[in-house]
């Protein structure tokens, strides 16, 4: 839980809890947690994140610059694929992802990246001052894609409704405030997690109609192109597994994981795990092709990283070496791909060791 603080993220949604009668869901808590205008997490001015000392977490992309430049091999030939010029990033974050592919594909590639917060567009619009005439920020879907679409880290910021397992079955558990502080309360609920057999009371869990209702959105906007994945997470039979009985969520704050998103409030990240069968199936029923899944490492590696470790001295080789570990990103981080209207295209990220019949 956590106290309000005046003239704060905290006091405003408490205030707007008390308004709405008392309880949120918590995908709404989490969406104002995250991207209330200039509060949120996401929001604010300050540089919360990125490759620098102090920051809460850092990407792949601000890791190292190989990771941009093996996935712009693969953007390359999605784009040769669909005879367009033309990339959309969603969710930016520090700009490090849209510079190293702004880098590496060719000087005609058109950059669009759709940023929501207007601090991290501003912060974007500085580190890529040098490609200035070949970038445009949109703060809304474009009414069509022809071209490549990419999101890294992007899915696992959306906000997640929660299910508690009761001793008389599943509960919504949403926020409601107590004596001036955030709590838990449950109520009845019609949803369910795609897997309910097994879960013991007490049990939690998270359903993600958002990342959903994005992928679908996707699929009416992409006319003709591919698009590609990154994030951490699991296929459906694991991420319900029943002894993953805590569910996913975790917060994020000075390189520090927690697991309470109640406190500190605009201050920390709020994030849970991709449901990656659950996008892969909203994608196919809204008529896109599943083209591909696999961990990060595998996706990397079939995209050349190796080669670009050619002759890295330490300082590069070690950062690089944490994207393929698997007790790094390797293994838990996935990318998945969907393409629409690419008869025959081969993605080169998953000509190896795709995992799509696990999904």
């Amino acid at each position: 839980m956590a106290a309000e603080e005046p003239d704060s993220l905290s006091a405003l949604v408490a205030a707007r809890i008390r308004a709405d009668g008392g309880w949120w869901p918590f995908d709404r808590f989490m969406a104002a947690a995250l991207y209330e205008p200039g509060l949120g997490y996401y929001a604010r001015s300050d540089r919360q994140f990125g490759a620098f000392g102090g920051s809460d977490f850092i990407t792949a992309p601000e890791l190292s610059p190989l990771f941009g430049a093996a996935l712009a091999r693969q953007l390359a030939q999605a784009l040769e694929a669909a005879q367009a010029v033309d990339v959309y990033e969603f969710g930016a974050g520090s700009g490090a992802l849209a510079e190293q592919l702004l880098q590496q594909l060719p000087a005609s590639t058109r950059y669009h990246v759709v940023e929501l917060s207007a601090p991290l567009a501003a912060r974007q619009r500085e580190r890529l001052a040098a490609f200035a005439p070949r970038v445009q920020w949109l703060q809304a879907w474009p009414e069509a894609i022809h071209g490549a679409v990419v999101g890294n880290e992007l899915l696992d910021a959306m906000p997640v409704q929660l299910l508690a397992r009761g001793a008389e079955g599943w509960r919504e558990r949403g926020v409601a405030v107590e004596a001036g502080a955030f709590v838990w309360a449950e109520r009845a609920t019609a949803l369910r997690p795609p897997l309910e057999s097994g879960f013991a009371p007490g049990a939690v869990t998270e359903v993600a109609p958002q990342a959903l209702a994005f992928v679908r959105t996707l699929a009416e906007r992409l006319q003709r192109g591919a698009a590609f994945f990154i994030d951490y997470g699991f296929p459906e039979h694991e991420y319900y597994h029943p002894q993953r009985s805590g569910g996913t969520l975790m917060c994020h704050q000075g390189q520090r994981a927690d697991p309470d998103p109640l406190a500190a409030i605009g201050q920390k990240d709020i994030t849970a795990h991709v449901d990656f069968s659950a996008i892969a199936l909203a994608a196919q029923d809204a008529g896109l092709d599943v083209i591909g899944y696999t961990s990060q490492a595998r996706f990397l590696v079939n995209c050349g990283l190796l080669e670009l470790l050619q002759g890295a001295d330490a300082r590069r080789l070690a950062p690089a070496q944490k994207l393929l570990a698997e007790h790094e990103m390797g293994e838990l981080f996935k990318a998945i791909g969907f393409a629409r209207g690419l008869d025959g295209f081969d993605p080169i990220g998953f000509r190896t060791g795709d995992r799509s019949h696990t999904l």
